[in-house]
């Protein structure tokens, strides 16, 4: 799925995910981001400008609107509309088919305030899975203006005091105060999902679908072959197999850019962990909860 100009555009300005965005002048009256998750069925969220208010929707297979699963005001609070491994399930099925949204990532970031964690939830891995996707947000920086004399100084000159190098931007599009703001869990918002319009039957549907489809991940092609491996990681608690994992996967000719560059150095823990579990068949958090 391309994702819209203008929502990249947002997602690199730090006020989009904190304060709210002041300068709206430039941006569309609204944006629809559509993420497509299998068989017709798509998550939708849909921001209006300059109130900042949200929807998130569902659209089912052969219909043209979303039904409503849930509305926040720019200041929240976000409703309830998604359980965690519901959402979790959806962006990990996301991710593997659309190779320019690595997970954890850009659908995380847009649709976890509408999953807050509940008692049932492991507090202490969504609050990780939600710091890495905040932290996947990045962008280009270019690199600091060489410095240092022109020529040899003197030596009384020559100390690397008397010429700092110039400060580098961060690429991280949030600062760690943002990220750790952005990644503690927030009380569940208000209930939406007892609403008689409230398209349960349908997001019962596929979440089982997206999770018959992640099942099938490691009995596909060449993830059969190195799903041992892939168990061996999961059960051992460590990520020291996963160069041998990928490759494995190299060798037996994976081109798959979401599973390559999860696996790869510089390791993310939290990115490998998620890649490791779907291709062992585990259930999520099973080498997670070993990181953090």
């Amino acid at each position: 799925m391309p994702v819209p100009e203008a929502l990249r555009r947002l997602a690199l300005d730090p006020a989009f995910w904190t304060d709210g965005i002041s300068d709206t002048d430039s941006l569309p009256a609204s944006l629809r981001v559509t993420f497509p998750v299998l068989d017709g069925y798509a998550l939708i969220l849909d921001i209006d400008f300059p109130s900042g208010e949200r929807a998130l929707g569902l659209r089912k297979p052969s219909s043209g609107e979303p039904v409503q699963m849930g509305w926040a005001p720019a200041a929240g609070p976000y409703p309830a509309a998604l359980r965690w491994w519901e959402l979790e399930s959806c962006a990990r099925v996301i991710a593997l088919a659309d190779p320019t949204l690595p997970h954890p990532g850009l659908v995380v970031a847009l649709l976890s305030p509408f999953a807050p964690v509940t008692a049932d939830d492991d507090v202490t891995g969504v609050a990780a899975v939600r710091e890495a996707a905040y932290r996947s947000l990045r962008r280009e920086v270019p690199p600091p203006p060489p410095s240092g004399p022109e020529q040899a100084p003197l030596p009384l000159f020559a100390d690397e005091r008397w010429w700092p190098v110039p400060p580098s931007e961060s690429p991280q599009v949030l600062d760690e105060a943002a990220v750790a703001a952005l990644s503690a869990p927030a009380p569940a918002g208000f209930q939406v999902r007892s609403a008689d319009r409230f398209p349960h039957e349908d997001l019962l549907d596929l979440v089982r679908r997206a999770n018959e489809r992640l099942a099938s991940v490691p009995r596909r092609g060449w993830y059969a072959a190195t799903r041992p491996l892939a168990r061996q990681i999961a059960e051992s608690g460590t990520l020291e197999g996963v160069p041998a994992l990928l490759g494995a996967l190299t060798e037996a000719g994976c081109d798959h850019p979401t599973v390559l560059d999860a696996l790869s150095e510089p390791l993310v823990a939290l990115e490998a962990c998620w890649m490791v579990e779907t291709l062992a068949g585990a259930a999520p958090g099973t080498l997670l909860r070993h990181h953090v």
